[in-house]
């Protein structure tokens, strides 16, 4: 067996025992916790519910741990097995070598590779979030979402892959800048045209109806410098009972989007407080950065694929064989999916870093914004009960994964320099 094929059992199983020791550590710590209700909980949850989230913790992440597990296998099996070789010269004997066959041919391995998954997604959809009362979804739409899902990325990944493919004959040993640069450019495009044209394939998004709160809302949008157009609200309860806001798109094409879920836990105040945090995320310059800094790590990930596609020896040592010119590029690109999480996983705490740090700013805007933060704890509190959001995770373990700080983090934050 070849070093790199020992690299990567070694990668694959210091990023499992990893990732189940921080579950075990995390499982032990909350049920520490579960025997009474945290004095600092006291005033906004009742025990029945800080029970409930408990054991939704500690249903989620034992169902964490066999999941790691079940996907390391699956993992073992393509990469060691010679799997992943056998699908690529099957499907290209069927479809050709060509800039558009070979396309297909990455994109069809890829829903092929994603299969083994299906079941965990069923059980976690339907098993886990059913039991705690969660799941709005029905097997047919939950069959529908994965066929549309299916489709898009067929429509919008074939092109995609097909021009990689052709820069890579085109752009000769240059070929990874410029296709940094297409990735760049279809990652903006998207951020543009996801909320406008594929978000309404599952679900609906129509203008917060006339009355009061919009008023509000839109008040609050004139005297912040926000400037926008219309606050869409989303049927998030046709697959589920969770609630969410988020902020999708930039410039002219940005969206704020509440969950309808979010609009029924919520008096107007809260609801206030939590547009004024989505647009401390637009007026702190939180987008263009996370912007610029994919572009930069896009760049990266092109330049290492075009050293790799330099020479034969990574994708033989996974038993890619009697490969010419730019076939090369569809094996590089499956290896890359498959392995780049063993690596991206140790980069987890520094994403997990940064986000944090961009939801502390954009609650001190809401703060200072609202004039108090009280709207903004309230709103909070109630996001973390109606969710049954983990009220008292490990450190290590919210450092580790967490990209939003934990309540009580976000608490003490916003009371540093302002009275409750």
């Amino acid at each position: 067996m070849n070093m790199l094929l020992n690299t990567f059992i070694l990668l694959l199983v210091l990023k499992v025992t990893t990732s189940v020791i921080l579950d075990l550590l995390n499982l032990k710590h909350v049920k520490s916790q579960s025997i009474e209700v945290p004095e600092n909980f006291r005033d906004f949850i009742d025990e029945d519910s800080y029970r409930k989230s408990i054991k939704y913790t500690v249903a989620k992440t034992r169902f964490s741990i066999v999941s790691d597990f079940y996907d390391a296998l699956i993992l073992a099996v393509v990469v060691l097995g010679g799997f992943l070789p056998w699908l690529y010269d099957m499907f290209t004997g069927m479809f050709g070598s060509g800039i558009w066959g070979q396309a297909l041919v990455l994109l069809l391995i890829g829903f092929i590779l994603g299969v083994p998954g299906l079941p965990f997604d069923w059980w976690s959809t339907f098993k886990i979030e059913g039991r705690f009362g969660f799941n709005k979804n029905t097997l047919r739409l939950w069959i529908l979402d994965k066929v549309k899902g299916s489709l898009i990325a067929l429509i919008i990944g074939l092109p995609l892959f097909a021009s990689f493919i052709f820069l890579v004959d085109w752009g000769g040993s240059f070929w990874w800048i410029w296709g940094g640069v297409v990735f760049f450019l279809f990652q903006i495009v998207i951020m543009v045209v996801h909320p406008m044209f594929i978000m309404p394939l599952f679900n609906k998004l129509e203008p917060l109806e006339e009355g009061s709160l919009k008023t509000r809302l839109f008040s609050l949008a004139d005297r912040t410098g926000f400037n926008a157009k219309t606050i869409l609200v989303m049927d998030g309860s046709k697959r589920s009972t969770h609630s969410n806001a988020f902020f999708a798109g930039f410039g002219k094409f940005r969206r704020i989007v509440f969950f309808d879920t979010l609009l029924e836990q919520m008096n107007e105040e809260e609801l206030e407080a939590v547009l004024a945090h989505e647009i401390g995320h637009y007026k702190l310059g939180h987008i263009p950065k996370m912007i610029a800094l994919s572009g930069l790590i896009s760049l990266g990930i092109f330049a290492l694929l075009g050293l790799l596609s330099g020479s034969m020896w990574f994708v033989e040592a996974f038993k890619f064989t009697n490969l010419e010119g730019s076939q090369i590029i569809v094996p590089l690109f499956l290896l890359f999916m498959l392995l780049s999480g063993l690596v991206n996983f140790w980069l987890t705490p520094l994403a997990s870093l940064l986000s944090r740090k961009y939801e502390y700013e954009a609650d001190a805007f809401a703060r200072d914004v609202m004039k108090s933060s009280k709207p903004l704890v309230l709103s909070l509190r109630k996001l973390h009960k109606e969710n049954l959001s983990n009220l008292t995770p490990h450190h290590v373990y919210s450092g580790f994964y967490y990209s939003h700080p934990t309540l009580m983090e976000r608490e003490n934050a916003l009371a540093s320099t302002s009275e409750l």
